[in-house]
Parts: C-alpha cells; structure tokens; sequence
C-alpha cells in the first residue's frame, strides 16, 4: 500500500490525516505531501523529537514518558489521539522508535518502533523491529504508518 493509495481513500471518504513524528522526522508526511493535490487530505504534523517537545506541544504525560519511556505503546497511541484532536483531522498518525546506529538497549534495540493511528473510534498501535541502517528504519517505519494509515481507514 502506498501514499497515493492513502490519499485516494482519505478523498473518497472526505476524510484528512495529520501526523506526529519522532524518529521519521516527518518523513511519513513528506511521501502523503509530494503528491499533487495532497492539501485536500493533510492538514499537518509536526516533529517531536525531545521528550520537552512531546510534552508541550503534544501533551504527552509526563510520568508515562517516565515510566514507559518514549519508544513505547503508550506514548506512541497518545502521540496519534493528540495530534488528532490539536489538528481536527479525522485520523493521527504518530510514529517513535530507536533508529540508531546508537541509543538502542537490550530491552530497546536499535530498529524498534511503535506506529498509532487513531481516528477517535479506534486506536491501533504495532510494535515492529525493523532491520538495516538508520535510514532503512527509517524508510520501513514511515512505510508502515501509511499502511497502517489505510487499516483503520477500512475498519467499521
């Protein structure tokens, strides 16, 4: 599944999208807004890349970034629900993760990322490992969001 493919169902449903974005740097938004006519279905995103943004531009709990850390499930869901409600879209995506080459654990390896999408009924968040350099994690998590993107756009 692809950008365009998102875009083409976000339209026939009247629907838009925004994105928050730690890891892919807004790079899932970039592949929805290189399209012609993309404004029609993306309202914006933004990039948060510190905990300090996290908190105070998305309001991301505090003792959730804390206890869970920020490349979790938690902060992942609460990442999309608020970039939903901060933008009015009908859908938010929020991707976190460890790209590496450094800052990965043995409980947090390098290539692990949690993608969300939340469109106020459902809320869906995947914990993935991806394999490959910094720039393939990248590339796979921002490709899996608009997957993702597309599977909560189909639920009922």
């Amino acid at each position: 599944m692809t950008a365009q493919e998102l875009k083409t169902r976000l339209e026939s449903k009247g629907l838009t999208i925004s994105f928050a974005e730690s890891c892919t740097s807004g790079m899932a938004m970039s592949m929805l807004a290189s399209l012609q006519g993309a404004s029609a279905v993306l309202l914006g995103g933004v990039v948060v890349y510190s905990n300090d943004l996290k908190v105070r531009m998305l309001d991301i709990d505090v003792s959730t970034l804390e206890e869970k850390g920020a490349v979790s499930e938690e902060v992942a869901t609460a990442m999309a629900r608020r970039v939903r409600e901060l933008t009015g879209s009908d859908l938010g995506v929020a991707i976190s993760g460890i790209a590496g080459p450094a800052g990965g654990s043995e409980e947090k390896p390098v290539g692990l990322v949690y993608i969300a999408a939340s469109d106020g009924r459902h809320t869906v968040c995947e914990r993935r490992r991806f394999q490959g350099g910094r720039e393939d994690i990248r590339i796979s998590a921002a490709e899996r969001s608009i997957e993702l993107s597309i599977e909560v756009l189909e639920m009922e």
